[in-house]
């Protein structure tokens, strides 16, 4: 099931990919923009519920949804790359096996548990 998880995974980031491409944006961007959602990590320097609510808030699909639909519906591209991003972020993060936070600890994830604590 993992591997069918992350097959799912994998065609949503290169869906992402296609989709920036048709945007009017250098190559650069997607690279460079890739692992700003991360900065949501910032929250566990207060504590581990704000880390997990920052954190999740900036990993959530239905967040990068709302994100991309302001984007469609104004019309604004940078909007659409916000949305765009968000979703390859997020894609990429469950591929590599980091999931949403629960309160209690960053690597305790809805994916099970990750880092050192896993083994």
């Amino acid at each position: 099931m993992r591997g069918l998880l992350k097959l799912e995974e994998t065609g949503i980031f290169l869906l992402s990919v296609y989709l920036f491409s048709t945007l009017d944006f250098a190559w650069w961007w997607f690279p460079a923009l890739l692992l700003l959602p991360d900065v949501g990590m910032l929250g566990y320097l207060i504590s581990p519920k704000i880390g997990a609510f920052t954190y999740n808030l900036l990993h959530h699909r239905l967040v990068a949804s709302a994100v991309g639909i302001y984007g469609l519906t104004f019309a604004n591209e940078y909007w659409i790359l916000a949305g765009i991003i968000l979703f390859a972020h997020i894609s990429f993060d469950r591929i590599m096996g980091y999931g949403l936070k629960f309160n209690d600890s960053f690597n305790h994830t809805h994916l099970g548990m990750i880092g050192k604590t896993q083994r």
